[in-house]
């Protein structure tokens, strides 16, 4: 099985050659403008009894977990997102695509209680592959005044990279921590890499973050 925690010092040697060291000199991360995105860690995916269960997605929940008690500790933005449709609510091209849609009501869309999220911070409903379509996100993060996005979650290479491309087109610097994202299988996970450091997204380690925060206090 793959090993996520284990395999990020390798991952960033992979993704060395779609880095540019001007972009971490221009692009500092700063955590008094930033917000940690959890997408979608919910039963549905990390649940061994649901049918869309993500073996590796259970491996991240310890490195989320770290990023969460760093932010709450510092009072820093956290936003949670949950992908679930109303009863009615059409799915699109989604529901065509893979013939499967969590809807609200079911059990298996709750957040995994390992992350359960606190009354006072954000939970987005979403019902696209990005947590900014149909949604408040942009005004959210613009009111919190926050310009950097921290990115963990589920899927890499589906919602969590789907979000990650819109931030960035949104002009918010993303950072996007390759050990508290997690997918099907290694190769869908790096191609994703490999994409979003080129283009969209600093890939991280959930261990700098946490260090990055605790500098700042």
């Amino acid at each position: 099985m793959l090993d996520v925690t284990s395999s990020a010092d390798k991952w960033m040697e992979i993704l060395r050659p779609y880095l540019r060291d001007f972009r971490r000199e221009r692009i500092s991360f700063d955590p008094k403008k930033s917000a940690l995105m959890v997408i979608d860690m919910q039963r549905f995916f990390l649940d061994p009894r649901s049918h869309a269960y993500l073996p590796t997605a259970s491996q991240i929940i310890k490195n989320v977990r770290e990023l969460l008690h760093a932010y709450r500790e510092s009072s820093l933005p956290v936003i949670f997102t949950r992908h679930a449709l109303l009863q009615n609510e059409d799915p699109g091209v989604m529901g065509r695509w893979w013939r499967d849609v969590i809807r609200e009501e079911d059990a298996m869309s709750s957040i995994v209680e390992e992350l359960k999220p606190l009354p006072d911070e954000i939970v987005i409903r979403k019902t696209r592959y990005s947590a900014f379509a149909d949604t408040d996100l942009k005004q959210i993060l613009r009111n919190l005044g926050v310009t950097q996005l921290v990115v963990t979650g589920v899927m890499t290479h589906l919602c969590c990279e789907t979000t990650a491309r819109e931030a960035f087109v949104r002009d918010f610097d993303v950072f996007f921590v390759i050990d508290a994202t997690a997918t099907k299988n290694e190769d869908l996970h790096l191609s994703s890499l490999k994409t979003l450091a080129d283009g969209f997204a600093i890939p991280v380690k959930s261990e700098e973050v946490v260090a990055w925060i605790k500098q700042r206090k």
